[in-house]
């Protein structure tokens, strides 16, 4: 068959930033998104649950034909819901290595329509010459119609396919941190090359049944080499467990719904306010938020466009306000993780700042002699001083 074609951001520059960016994640930090979750798929009018998601990673065993076993990352997913109003079913289970190259991946998608169902699957597998997908749709009792196509190793280095795009989401959202213009060469659920590009959208405010946490939030879009793009909004929890998902066009959301999870996690939990109650759309905060980073932590970061900070920096922002001068402290919840328990620190006690005078004058400027003082403010130090010679300070 004709090789497919690849997306316009699809080029060698894109894999060897994309294989950077992998080369640096560490096999302790996948090992702490190896775990299962659910989520509740719910549909218009928004409060009923019709169906499941369901979300698991774990090590398994893995062995091609005539090699030995090795040991790798089984990522498995199942959807139970409905499709305009069609019962709807899909699953996935993908075998990814620590370096989140897919070894063999299927996909396979059912609707129960009557008196003919379809079923789509596609299987991809890797091997030494390359990978070879396998697409199978049977419709009703009619003959199954197949097609198959390969690509070469040289067309698939730092490619993602879905299951290790799941688990990179995971990693992403533990960092709390990412990034700009991160773009991932990829292969679609059709098993078509195309590029996945990732960003972050922000804080959120989010009810979880009756408390209301803050997630963050990024978008993955999969560009087609059509032009056409697929846009999914996933929320996470600073341990990066889903809190929401959501396919942007598609009318059914993914919401988790069992609040004991953030009391697992060590989350501080409040009343949701009547104003973010979910009302079919995002209530987003308007607090600007800046991360900035060094690379010299474990956290890889990519090189940014000429207007970031100085080479080193990676900046990234929700709003025009960006501190290139601050460096990322990680959060005190990534900070006292475990494995086990996941994080559970406490949230930081906010700051007691004193109030501000109702009448700013020079006199309640507390100024040292110091070196700090002087370097904080130099023209106000200086001023200070000669007012102090001269016995005034109005």
């Amino acid at each position: 068959m004709e090789p497919r074609p690849e997306s316009p951001q699809d080029t060698p520059g894109t894999a060897d930033t994309a294989a950077e960016f992998l080369s640096l994640i560490g096999l302790k930090e996948l090992e702490w998104c190896l775990f299962a979750e659910t989520l509740a798929v719910v549909a218009p009018p928004r409060d009923k649950a019709e169906g499941q998601w369901w979300m698991a990673a774990q090590w398994a065993p893995y062995q091609r034909e005539g090699e030995p076993v090795q040991s790798c990352i089984l990522v498995q997913t199942k959807f139970r819901g409905k499709q305009d109003g069609v019962p709807a079913s899909s699953t996935l289970k993908a075998y990814v290595t620590w370096q989140l190259e897919t070894l063999e991946q299927e996909e396979q998608e059912c609707l129960e329509l009557r008196p003919y169902p379809t079923e789509k699957t596609t299987h991809i597998v890797s091997h030494e010459h390359g990978m070879t997908v396998t697409k199978t749709l049977q419709e009703g009792g009619a003959e199954p119609q197949c097609q198959s196509f390969s690509y070469s190793r040289a067309r698939l280095r730092a490619r993602l396919l879905e299951g290790a795009s799941l688990l990179l989401l995971r990693v992403l959202a533990r960092r709390q941190t990412m990034p700009l213009d991160l773009v991932f060469p990829a292969i679609n659920s059709e098993g078509d090359l195309c590029t996945a590009s990732y960003s972050a959208l922000g804080i959120q405010q989010q009810a979880v049944g009756s408390a209301e946490t803050e997630v963050f939030v990024i978008q993955r879009a999969v560009h087609a080499s059509t032009g056409a793009r697929t846009v999914w909004h996933s929320s996470f929890l600073p341990n990066g467990r889903l809190a929401q998902l959501m396919q942007i066009g598609f009318p059914v959301l993914m919401l988790l719904q069992d609040e004991s999870i953030l009391s697992k996690s060590g989350l501080s939990l409040s009343s949701p306010s009547p104003n973010n109650l979910w009302t079919g759309r995002r209530m987003w905060s308007s607090t600007a938020i800046s991360w900035t980073g060094r690379t010299s932590c474990n956290y890889p970061m990519l090189p940014t466009s000429s207007s970031t900070p100085r080479s080193g920096h990676c900046c990234l922002t929700s709003s025009r306000h960006c501190s290139s001068s601050s460096h990322m402290t990680p959060s005190p919840l990534l900070r006292n993780s475990s494995p086990t328990s996941g994080p559970l620190g406490a949230p930081l006690a906010p700051l007691e700042l004193p109030a501000p005078s109702p009448t700013p004058q020079l006199a309640t400027l507390h100024l040292t002699a110091n070196k700090a003082a002087a370097s904080a403010c130099p023209v106000l130090f200086a001023l200070g001083k000669l007012r102090l010679r001269e016995g005034r300070w109005s």
